[in-house]
């Protein structure tokens, strides 16, 4: 199955942009733009096309573009971001994704960051955090119940997002921080703990059978690859600062899966 994956440039205003759990560092803009760029030809060295939104210097968290809406097979999800300088970041998306899903939006006073909502297969596990509340949740549970989608909600503690707590590294096998969230809530799947040093290391991209992984975890990485992984590094420490991950630099859509009613 061919793949798209959205993404936007690194504005020059990422130096200022939202931060919850990470102190401020600088952060060297030509860098992450490089590393950016490497994550970008790694998306197409996996089969996607690479399909980059307008540029927006302004925003600074704008190359986030996971948190601004949620894709399934049969519709796209506008967020409601927690932040509200990331309000603005909706509407090129909404705007690039209309072609290719039907739209369905998370209203006021809802929040939702698609950081926060992890999808594996039918279930739908999304973070309550500082970014997604309960009523984003509620909005978007009742979206998805027309398409047999499970959705429950999961507290997350110490991170940003679910995300940053959990990802998909099979089927049936999330990666996971469990000082960060409880790993009973996803049910029979089987588990991959990060390894302690590295608490920011649950955030994987899955493309295919393979990963997208930030080369700056090396211990956890030995473990993915010892449960038989095809992991793919990039550089991603400089994005980081941002209090970003590899997830959260594109938004993934499988090509043709829509059915529209």
């Amino acid at each position: 199955m061919s793949r798209s994956a959205f993404t936007r440039s690194v504005p020059p205003s990422i130096v200022d942009c939202e931060l919850t759990h990470l102190a401020r560092e600088r952060i060297d803009v030509a860098r992450a733009t490089e590393q950016h760029t490497a994550y970008e030809a790694l998306l197409v060295e996996l089969g996607c096309t690479v399909i980059r939104l307008p540029a927006t210097p302004g925003l600074p968290d704008s190359v986030f573009v996971e948190d601004t809406a949620v894709v399934f097979d049969e519709v796209a999800v506008i967020t409601r971001p927690g932040a509200a300088s990331r309000r603005p970041e909706t509407d090129t998306v909404a705007a690039a994704l209309k072609d290719v899903r039907p739209l369905k939006y998370i209203h006021e006073p809802g929040t939702l960051d698609g950081g926060d909502v992890l999808r594996m297969g039918r279930m739908v596990r999304v973070g309550r955090s500082r970014r997604t509340n309960a009523d984003g949740i509620a909005q978007l549970e009742r979206i998805l119940a027309a398409y047999g989608y499970e959705v429950r909600s999961v507290d997350v503690r110490g991170c940003l997002h679910l995300k940053s707590a959990a990802t998909a590294a099979a089927d049936a096998t999330v990666l996971i921080n469990p000082a960060w969230v409880d790993a009973a809530a996803f049910g029979l799947a089987e588990r991959i703990e990060i390894d302690p040093a590295e608490p920011f290391a649950a955030n994987a991209l899955r493309i295919g059978d393979g990963l997208v992984y930030a080369a700056h975890f090396p211990r956890t990485h030995e473990r993915l690859v010892a449960r038989g992984l095809r992991v793919h590094t990039v550089a991603a420490d400089e994005l980081a600062k941002a209090e970003g991950g590899v997830t959260c630099c594109s938004l993934i859509v499988e090509d043709g899966a829509t059915d529209r009613p």
